[in-house]
C-alpha cells in the first residue's frame, strides 16, 4: 500500500455494476474490509435500477450510481476522492475507468475470463474454474491491500439495515397488517414473535385474510384477529371496515409489511399515531415512518426491519415456528388411516401454485414421483387446495407408478400444518407451504423458475435446497411469477429435469437417515 495513503482515513470506491446475484455475494467483502480499517469510507458503485434497494446497507458508506458515458462516470470517481478502489466487475468499461480514475491504490478481481470463454466454446474445464468461487476470487483481490480474510459465506442477513430510532413512550397496543399469500403470512409470524419480546406487556393486533386466519390465531403472542375480506364488495368496503376496527383498539403502533396502497391507505384512515412501512410501498406518504426495502435479504428479515422503526438493534429470524389447533391433529390422524399412510416414509409433494408460471411441469412431477415410490419405496402425498390443485394432484396420481395419495382440497391451512411433521421431505414449487414446511423443521427441496433466491423468499434455514436454472438472463421475470411466460420457452422450469430433482431428493432423504427398503 503507498505510503501517503495509509496516514489518511482509507476512502474506498468498489464497482460492482451488476448483477443482482454478483452484488449479493459481494456482502463478506465490506464486512473484511470494515473488520481491518474500521474507520474506512466505503462507496458501492452501482448501476441505477440496485441503487435504492441497496442504500443504507451497514457496512457500505454510499451507493454512487453509474451514469452514461465513460467521461461522466470518472468525472464522479476523481470528485470523491479516493484513495482506494477495488473493480468487482472487471469489463472493458470498468477496466477503463479505473485506468483513468487517479486513485492511487487500485485492484481488480481475477475474473478468469479465458478459462471462461474455453469452457463455454470448447467445454475446456480448468482448475481454477472447478475449484474456485466468484465469493471466493471477491475475496481473494482483498490480499493485495493486506486485508486478511475473516468472513468467507455471504448471508442474506448482512444485507439487513441499522438504521433506528427510540420511541420514548409506553407502548399498550401494536397491530400488524398482513393480508398477502400463505407464504408471506408465515414469513410474519418472526415479526409477531420479535414485536412480543420487544414489548411484553403490549397487546398484539394482527390483521389478515380469512384464508390465513390458521396461521396466526394459534399464536400465543397474538391478543386479537381483525378479518379484512378483499373480495367483491368488500374490497372497497372493507376499507373503511378495516380502518374502524383498527382504530377501535387504539393501538398506539402499527406495523405494515404488505405494499399495497390499499393496505397503507387503510394504515391512514386507521388513525394510528405511529404507522410504518416500507420506503417502497406504493403508498408510502400515508406512514409517519418507512424503513428501506431490500431484496438483499430474506422476506422475514425484511418483515423484521420494520421493528427498526421504533428499537435499537439489528433483527434476524433464528427460524421460523408456527402452530396449528389441537382439533388439526385428530383430522390429520383421520385421514392418515383413511389413505392408509400410517407407518410409511412420507414424502410431502406440492405441485400447485397461484401462479402458473412458478409451477414444474405436471409430467416432470409425474416422473419424480413414480421414480420415489418405485426405486426408494417411500410414499408420495400431495397437498394442495382449490379445485386447481384438486384435480391436478387426481391426474398425477393416475399417471405417477405406485400408489400416490392425494390429500390436495381435504386438508385446511391448521390440518396442513399437523400434517407436516409426518413428512421426512416436502418437495415443492416456490409457494406458501414451502415456507409452512420449513417452519416445521422439514427438510425441504424447492423448484424455482421465474423467481429467484435473491428476492428473498427461498426456504429459510438450515438443510434445505433450492433448484434452480442459474445464469438465464430472463431470471427474475417477475417478483411473484406470471400466468405465461414473457419468452415462451419456459426454460427455467423445463430445464430442471426430474433426474436431477430425483437425485437430490434421494441426497436429502440419506442425509436425514431415512433408508426405506424397496418394495
Amino acid at each position: 500500500m503507498n505510503e501517503n495513503t495509509t496516514k489518511q482515513k482509507p476512502n474506498i470506491l468498489v464497482i460492482r455494476l451488476s448483477s443482482l446475484g454478483d452484488i449479493v455475494l459481494s456482502s463478506p467483502v465490506y464486512k473484511n474490509i470494515k473488520a481491518a480499517w474500521p474507520d474506512a469510507k466505503i462507496t458501492l458503485m452501482v448501476k441505477p435500477q440496485f441503487a435504492q434497494v441497496l442504500a443504507g446497507h451497514p457496512y457500505i458508506d454510499e451507493i454512487m450510481v453509474a451514469k452514461k458515458g465513460l467521461w461522466a462516470n470518472v468525472r464522479q470517481i476523481r470528485a470523491g476522492g479516493f484513495t482506494h478502489l477495488l473493480d468487482l466487475h472487471v469489463t472493458l468499461k470498468t477496466i477503463l475507468l479505473s485506468f483513468f480514475s487517479r486513485v492511487p491504490n487500485r485492484i481488480r478481481y481475477d475474473k478468469n475470463s479465458l478459462d471462461r470463454r474455453l469452457f463455454v466454446h470448447f467445454r475446456r474445464m480448468s482448475p481454477v474454474l472447478k475449484d474456485s468461487h466468484n465469493l471466493d476470487k471477491y475475496l481473494a483481490a482483498l490480499k493485495a491491500w493486506n486485508i486478511p480474510v475473516k468472513y468467507r459465506e455471504f448471508k442474506l442477513g448482512d444485507w439487513a439495515y441499522k438504521h433506528v430510532e427510540n420511541l420514548g413512550k409506553k407502548i399498550n397496543t401494536i397491530a400488524i397488517f398482513q393480508t398477502s399469500f400463505i407464504g408471506d403470512s408465515v414469513l410474519t409470524t418472526p415479526l409477531i414473535q420479535k414485536t412480543a419480546k420487544l414489548f411484553p406487556d403490549a397487546k398484539i393486533v394482527v390483521v389478515t385474510r380469512p384464508q390465513t386466519e390458521d396461521i396466526f390465531r394459534p399464536m400465543k403472542e397474538v391478543s386479537q384477529i381483525i378479518l379484512n375480506d378483499k373480495k367483491g364488495w368488500n374490497k372497497i368496503a372493507g376499507v373503511w371496515k378495516t380502518a374502524n376496527a383498527i382504530k377501535k383498539t387504539h393501538a398506539d403502533i402499527l406495523l405494515v409489511p404488505h405494499r399495497s396502497f390499499r393496505s397503507a391507505l387503510i394504515a391512514w384512515l386507521s388513525r394510528v399515531p405511529i404507522r410504518i412501512g416500507f420506503t417502497s410501498s406504493e403508498g408510502r406518504f400515508f406512514y409517519t415512518k418507512t424503513v428501506p426495502f431490500s431484496w438483499m435479504i430474506h422476506d422475514a428479515e425484511r418483515n423484521l426491519s420494520l421493528l427498526q422503526g421504533i428499537a435499537k438493534e439489528q433483527f434476524t429470524a433464528e427460524k421460523l415456528s408456527m402452530r396449528y389447533a389441537p382439533s388439526a391433529e385428530e383430522n390429520v390422524e383421520r385421514l392418515m388411516k383413511d389413505f392408509n399412510l400410517e407407518g410409511k416414509v412420507l414424502v410431502g409433494i406440492h405441485a400447485g401454485s397461484a401462479w402458473p408460471t412458478k409451477c414444474w411441469p405436471m409430467e416432470y412431477f409425474v416422473k419424480l414421483i413414480s421414480r420415489l415410490q418405485s426405486e426408494l419405496g417411500v410414499q408420495a402425498v400431495l397437498i394442495g387446495g382449490g379445485k386447481e390443485d384438486t384435480a391436478q394432484g387426481e391426474k398425477i396420481c393416475q399417471l405417477s407408478t405406485g400408489h400416490a395419495a392425494s390429500l390436495c382440497g381435504k386438508t385446511s391451512l391448521a390440518d396442513l400444518m399437523a400434517l407436516m411433521k409426518h413428512f421426512k421431505l416436502f418437495i415443492t414449487n416456490d409457494s406458501g407451504p414451502m415456507h409452512i414446511a420449513t417452519a416445521f423443521d422439514v427438510p425441504t427441496l424447492a423448484i424455482f423458475g421465474p423467481t429467484t433466491r435473491e428476492l428473498g423468499f427461498f426456504p429459510y434455514g438450515e438443510g434445505h435446497r433450492v433448484m434452480e436454472v442459474k445464469d438465464l438472463p430472463c431470471r427474475p421475470c417477475a417478483l411473484h411469477g406470471g400466468k405465461k411466460c414473457p419468452k415462451k420457452h419456459f426454460k427455467c422450469m423445463r430445464d430442471i429435469s426430474p433426474d436431477v430433482v430425483f437425485e437430490n431428493a434421494k441426497e436429502m432423504l440419506e442425509k436425514a437417515g431415512v433408508l426405506p427398503v424397496k418394495k
